[in-house]
């Protein structure tokens, strides 16, 4: 069963770069997209208002599902009418499947068929998640689209090592997709069907399957096969970003993401730097999630046009300069590098804020100069000169 829980179509081309429009019953959303990560239900340091606001005008953003599961719960988030209302979010959402995160537990977690079992971080509750349950929370946190139930292998997963974890996450597709449309089906949605922009959507969830395989890319055909076999409404690369070099990243992806369904949005999932998503997009693909702008904002680190800028280092302590010249940003209008130095290494939590502000727009920016570009057929140029001018240093 596939639901038109979302519309999606490519507006312009150049080489495997495309631009889109994807449609939701919450809005639309341009494509190529970053999407800021709320991982407990908010994006940390950064109101929802902010978000809202011209310089960031962020169109969907994240929530995680093993996190929300363990605190406050499920059930807390469905007596409260899903995760929208309760956390006050109107825009899209997207929520992983808590596949990654029960990954990086390492030795606390135990994995079989029926799914992993693993010591809960927060108090060392023994828990269990499964392609039906995280299809079954996914379902009462609401979002508009869910990730199928995968299994992560770490980046220097040897080709029978990545071969059994492509076989599970294969299976457990499988039985997330089932899973997930008996819950359509049966109306188990938390958000009201036809809110917000419609366009010729409904249903109330779509569910997009994860493609696996680490560096092997044989593997990655076979998993990218036997993904579409299923059917979904998206398509996802996963375990990427994991631990191998960067050039073997985009080797995957140059290989893979051009092999995706031309007629779905294609997902690479946590990734990533601002080269990174200018690299990707060339790549072919449309969707972007990292937490690196609010991470890095929150220890001292702004992006820029012309690279990374430690706020904590002595040289700007003077200087009157912005943190971008070439930003617009509410913060690069009215701030000094020198006065958020100040905020930073005097401990005030202003400086995490407006730090965290200006990465998000600087991405969320980036990717509109991105569409703009490939709408305008010179995105080749763009990003020759973006890649020039990371590369320069901050002046």
């Amino acid at each position: 069963m596939m639901n038109r829980a979302l519309d999606w179509q490519v507006t312009a081309r150049e080489g495997e770069a495309r631009t889109g429009v994807l449609r939701t019953r919450r809005g639309v959303i341009e494509t190529p997209v970053f999407m800021p990560v709320g991982t407990l239900g908010s994006v940390k340091g950064v109101r929802f208002e902010a978000l809202e606001a011209e310089d960031l005008d962020a169109r969907i953003i994240l929530g995680n599902t093993y996190h929300l599961w363990l605190r406050p719960g499920a059930e807390t988030i469905r007596a409260c009418g899903g995760l929208h209302r309760f956390t006050g979010w109107e825009r899209a959402m997207l929520t992983d499947s808590g596949g990654f995160q029960v990954w990086s537990l390492g030795h606390l977690r135990r994995v079989s068929e029926d799914g992993v079992e693993f010591r809960s971080h927060l108090d060392g509750q023994l828990c269990f998640l499964s392609p039906e349950v995280s299809m079954e929370v996914q379902a009462a946190l609401g979002a508009e689209i869910v990730m199928a139930f995968d299994e992560c292998p770490p980046g220097e997963a040897t080709h029978e090592q990545a071969r059994v974890s492509l076989e599970l996450t294969a299976r457990w597709a499988r039985r997330s997709r089932a899973r997930f449309d008996e819950l359509q089906s049966e109306g188990a949605e938390t958000g009201r069907v036809g809110e917000g922009v419609e366009s010729g959507t409904s249903g109330t969830q779509a569910l997009f399957g994860i493609v696996q395989g680490a560096t092997h890319v044989n593997l990655r055909r076979e998993s990218l096969a036997r993904t579409i076999e299923v059917g979904f409404d998206g398509y996802a690369i996963g375990g990427l970003s994991v631990g191998e070099e960067k050039r073997v990243m985009y080797e995957v992806v140059e290989e893979i993401a051009p092999l995706m369904p031309s007629e779905r949005p294609r997902y690479l999932m946590g990734v990533g730097t601002p080269e990174d998503l200018v690299e990707c997009v060339a790549r072919g693909v449309d969707m972007f999630d990292c937490v690196l702008p609010t991470r890095n904002g929150r220890t001292g680190q702004a992006f820029t046009s012309r690279g990374k800028l430690n706020i904590k280092n002595a040289r700007w302590a003077t200087d009157t300069k912005p943190l971008d010249e070439h930003c617009a940003c509410t913060v690069c209008r009215r701030h000094t590098r020198a006065y958020l130095r100040h905020l930073f290494v005097t401990g005030e939590m202003l400086a995490s804020i407006l730090l965290t502000h200006h990465n998000l727009a600087f991405f969320l920016d980036t990717m509109r100069r991105v569409r703009q570009a490939i709408r305008s057929g010179e995105y080749t140029r763009f990003r020759r000169e973006f890649l020039e001018r990371i590369n320069a240093g901050v002046e």
